[in-house]
């Protein structure tokens, strides 16, 4: 096996330890006997309206000023949730816990705190200095062994992020796991008396997919699967009071090097902004056939056509 520059086989037992730690642990979730659990991985992003800039260093954007919102996904995962409890209920059966997770800085409370409001039980931050700067691997190795820890029954999170769109981490969590995954999920139904699902999945040309199955299972939420609820006034006040617990490494039980910029297997070298066209071109002719033949012979000069 070849390894990137300055990586050392020497991680690979740390790693093989995850997974088996990780997969003991979906097994006592399938095996204990207490109400399903289902676990919500949320993402903080810049909002798309929010006016980008360079960093200084050139390998990043300059997050001083943004606004930042749950990744529009993510949020379609939060209600789904929100909606397979409230389902739950209506048949008479016991209230799945929801709890929500999400990894990054002190910032990231208050997408936790949004959650909370909206109805989720309560919230997991990932946070370490050692946890920042990962890809989509480091980031799902971290996000898996939270879940693990929580005994989640069901994971949903978004398909993918607002900004990245990358849509790796659900399937690396879902490989840590080793737990049935489905992407691009556009409806979910939960028998938790069989603990099976049956889901809808989206696939090319406009066709779907149907499939069942066992919990537990992963599941990455589409966008416009259903319509986010906003947090009422007595949900705001009550998230205050809803336990919000802060992890890092040491908490997660996962190896410094295996997560964030150490445990990364992409470096981001530089970003730039695209470069500005150079304008439009206005034909006007006497008639619409004298434009076309102005057009055409434009686009001749230009080597397009």
């Amino acid at each position: 096996m070849a390894f990137p520059a300055g990586r050392k086989p020497a991680r690979a037992p740390a790693w093989a330890t995850l997974c088996s730690r990780v997969g003991q642990s979906v097994v006592e979730a399938v095996a204990r006997e207490e109400g399903l659990r289902i676990g919500v991985c949320i993402k903080q992003v810049p909002d798309t309206d929010s006016h980008l800039r360079i960093a200084d260093s050139g390998r990043g954007v300059d997050d001083s000023n943004l606004n930042w919102v749950i990744s529009s996904c993510d949020l379609c995962a939060l209600e789904e949730a929100l909606l397979l409890a409230e389902a739950e209920v209506a048949r008479g059966a016991e209230r799945p816990e929801l709890v929500v997770f999400s990894l990054g800085p002190a910032r990231v409370e208050e997408a936790l705190r949004k959650a909370l409001a909206l109805g989720v039980d309560r919230a997991l931050h990932l946070v370490d200095e050692a946890l920042q700067g990962g890809d989509a691997i480091a980031d799902g190795r971290a996000l898996a062994a939270a879940l693990a820890g929580e005994r989640c029954d069901l994971v949903l999170t978004g398909a993918q992020s607002d900004d990245l769109g990358q849509a790796a981490t659900p399937a690396v969590i879902a490989a840590i796991l080793s737990c049935p995954y489905a992407w691009l999920v556009m409806a979910v139904e939960l028998d938790s008396r069989s603990k099976s699902l049956r889901i809808v999945r989206e696939l090319e040309g406009g066709m779907n997919e149907v499939l069942g199955l066992e919990l537990p299972a992963l599941l990455a939420i589409q966008a416009g699967i259903n319509r986010p609820r906003f947090a009422s006034l007595r949900g705001t006040l009550q998230a205050r009071k809803k336990p919000l617990r802060r992890e890092d490494c040491s908490g997660l039980g996962v190896d410094p090097g295996l997560v964030g910029a150490a445990g990364a297997g992409i470096e981001i070298e530089a970003v730039s902004l695209p470069p500005a066209g150079a304008g439009g071109v206005v034909i006007d002719g006497a008639s619409a056939e004298a434009a076309a033949g102005e057009l055409i012979a434009h686009l001749e000069r230009e080597a397009v056509l």
